[in-house]
Order: C-alpha cells, then structure tokens, then sequence
C-alpha cells in the first residue's frame, strides 16, 4: 500500500514528464487528488477505471467496462470521462444497491471520480430542480476541477428551460458558501469555457440579471473573477447593456469588489 501522506501537500509539476513516480502511481490508484492539469491528463485512464470501480464494489473486468476503455483513444480527453461515467452508471443500473455505489463514488478519494459522480447526475432522468439538488455537494467539493464538472454536468438542462433555471438559482447566490454563488454564475456564462455557448444569453443577457445582482460586490475574489468574466462575455454581444449595468454598479455601489468586477468585465470594451 503506497503511503500517500508524504505526496499530498505537494506542488504539481510543470510538465507530465516531471511528475514523479509515486505521485502518478498514487493518482492512478485512485488514493490522491490531482493538484493541476497536467496530472489530470497524465492519468492512465483505464486503469484509474479499474481501480475506482473496485473501490466502489463494482466488477473492474466487466466487459461493458472493457469495452468502452478500449475505445477511448477515439475521443477528446473530456469526452473519455463522460464515456467511463456513463459505463460505470450503465452497470449499476439493475443494481439494488445504486444509491451505495454512488455515495462511494461521491466521496471517492480521487477527484476524478468525483467528477464522474457528478456526471451520473447528469446521465439520469431526474428534473432539474432535483439535478441541482444532488448536484450542490459538487458545486461545494474541496477540488476545482470537480466544481467545474458540476456546473457542466447541468448547463445544457438549463439552457432548455432558462427562465425557470434562473428562478431555481435565486437561492443559490445568496448562499454563505463562494463556492455555490459561483455556481450559479458560472454555470450561465453566456459563452463559458469548455462547452456550448448560451445564444439565448448572448442575444439577452438580461434574463439573468437577477443572479447578477446579488453578486456585485461579493467580498470572494473567486466570484468577483466569475462576474466579470460573465458581463466581460456579455460585452461581445451586448456591450451597450453591460456598460449601462456596469456604471450603475459604480454609482450606487462603489467599493474595491465592484470596482474590480467592472475593470475586468470591460476589459475587452476598453481595448
């Protein structure tokens, strides 16, 4: 058994080819956190599958399991862990014990298990206000990258039925914990990152306003950066409406949070 104490702590190496032996062997066991991108791609991503999969009482050599991690070279990187999400949900599926096997992935060692727990969320027939429910533990979860899986696992959802998607959200940027407001933002970019733009935000930003307001002094340096990359997105097609937004943010509420979210939510105006 690797002793992972030494490893956690550490800072991730600058290239795939500098990350040390043990670290890789730990990440691919499933025993440790990624601690940046390039641990995340250097994963060898069948055997990681087969690890979790044991950890969470299920049969690594299944052969539904099998084949779908022999045809992952075929996919983008991102692409490869909604295939492995998907086959580890797919053999559950007759399983009395589901719910077990999810709470076991959810609170899996590995982020990268997180991340595909989050997207079972995603895989199943549950509404959206249920969707958002189970996917808050996500939202909240100590590692980014499994907070970025969480906002993904649902965008598309949202998209189909905004207006009530917005409604659902009130809540959520009020919440005491930066990591849920954020959430809510990120999730409604108008053009975010790592997935398909919001047309109906891009043509009409304004049909989330109301998410936007609460937010516009948040004393958290990490929802400020998520507003002002929301508005700056805005700005590519609504720039009249964002300045107007933005100079009314300056005029009644003038303090260090808001000014910073309005200098980096213009910065493509002022170029």
């Amino acid at each position: 058994m690797i002793d992972v104490q030494p490893l956690l702590g550490r800072r991730g190496a600058a290239r795939i080819a500098l990350i040390p032996p043990p670290v890789l062997d730990a990440l691919n066991q499933g025993l440790i956190e990624t601690v940046n991108l390039n641990e995340f791609l250097a994963i060898d991503l069948s055997r990681l599958t087969a690890c979790v999969a044991d950890h969470i009482g299920l049969e690594p050599d299944d052969e539904r399991l099998g084949d779908t991690l022999a045809m992952l070279g075929a996919f983008k990187p991102m692409k490869r862990h909604l295939h492995v999400a998907r086959a580890l949900y797919d053999l559950t599926a007759l399983r009395s014990d589901r719910d077990g096997v999810a709470h076991r992935l959810a609170t899996h060692a590995s982020d990268v298990a997180r991340c595909w727990a989050a997207q079972w969320v995603m895989l199943s027939d549950l509404t959206l206000p249920d969707k958002l429910h189970a996917l808050r533990r996500f939202a909240a979860d100590r590692h980014f990258g499994v907070r970025e899986i969480a906002w993904m696992a649902v965008r598309d959802e949202l998209v189909e039925a905004l207006d009530a998607g917005v409604l659902l959200l009130q809540p959520w940027v009020l919440d005491p914990d930066e990591n849920i407001r954020r959430f809510a933002s990120e999730l409604t970019r108008p053009r975010g990152v790592w997935c398909a733009q919001i047309e109906s935000l891009k043509a009409e930003p304004w049909r989330a306003q109301s998410l936007l307001e609460p937010l516009r002094a948040d004393p958290s340096r990490y929802v400020q950066n998520s507003v002002a990359n929301w508005l700056n997105d805005a700005s590519k097609s609504q720039a009249p409406w964002v300045n107007q937004l933005c100079q009314r943010w300056l005029d009644e509420s003038d303090v260090p949070a808001t000014r910073y979210i309005v200098g980096r939510a213009l910065r493509t105006l002022s170029k």
